[in-house]
């Protein structure tokens, strides 16, 4: 592994064509402060401006923890003006991770509670430890999931289990997770990271153009009509037709051999 960047409360480090990303404040369980939030925007939008790397995975640092939640010490002060702000700049965060045109895989490692749930959810792909426990449990302190959980939550695994999930509070252990959708599958601890990293492995090695046209079709075509997102999706299928790593692949697959994709 190659370290790409140093960040006070990140690690992060490059494994071929897969950049991880792990949340390291141990002490805290990997809560995210304000400042923590900041370096995970600066590495994700390294991440998509690298055209040599294809997927992202991020973690926590250790077995325990995720990303625990927000740092409620930072949180408790705030008044009106600051919480939305706060609020506003974590969202902001969780999008550039969503909105990356590159896949990004959660590996989620024991708890990801409140903001950490939240960052999980914007993530394509997630994929849980069998210790994993999530869970949004803002309310019980008196106040909401700030960083998108209200909006991302029931889009994923529907409305009523949104409400039980955000009104309730209470967590959702790693099996459960995986009945309701909130994550793809389980896997032991140990080999979560190895899971995590053959998956992104797998999908780096594809044509880079083509999983960015297909990300882009998927997203688009959750908020179109069936008939506008088949259109949509047959223009992007024309587009890549003018690509040399279309063809390359098409080639190579005839060929038999590996293809040499160049993002071109």
């Amino acid at each position: 592994m190659t370290t790409t960047a140093t960040y006070k409360n990140l690690l992060v480090e490059t494994q071929g064509k897969v950049t991880i990303l792990r949340v390291n404040r141990p002490e805290k369980l990997n809560a995210i402060n304000r400042e923590t939030l900041a370096e995970i925007a600066d590495a994700v939008k390294a991440f998509v401006a690298d055209d040599s790397q294809g997927a992202l995975v991020v973690t926590g640092e250790g077995v325990k923890a995720f990303i625990s939640g927000a740092d409620i010490g930072e949180l408790q002060p705030l008044g009106p003006a600051a919480a939305e702000d706060i609020s506003r700049f974590g969202q902001a965060v969780v999008e550039l991770i969503e909105r990356s045109p590159k896949p990004v895989i959660a590996a989620v490692n024991g708890f990801a509670f409140g903001g950490g749930c939240e960052l999980a959810l914007a993530c394509h792909i997630r994929l849980a430890s069998d210790n994993a426990v999530m869970g949004l449990p803002e309310v019980k302190l008196g106040i909401i999931p700030g960083y998108g959980g209200t909006q991302r939550l029931p889009r994923l695994v529907g409305p009523g289990r949104a409400f039980e999930l955000v009104l309730s509070g209470r967590p959702v252990k790693a099996e459960e997770a995986a009945a309701i959708g909130l994550v793809n599958r389980v896997v032991p601890q140990a080999d979560l990271l190895p899971e995590a990293l053959k998956l992104a492995g797998a999908i780096a090695a594809n044509g880079p153009l083509a999983v960015e046209a297909a990300m882009e079709c998927i997203v688009r075509g959750m908020n179109l009509s069936l008939d506008q997102g088949l259109r949509f999706e047959s223009g992007r299928f024309g587009i890549l037709a003018a690509s040399e790593d279309m063809h390359e692949g098409l080639q190579a697959f005839l060929d038999k051999r590996p293809a040499n994709f160049q993002r071109k």
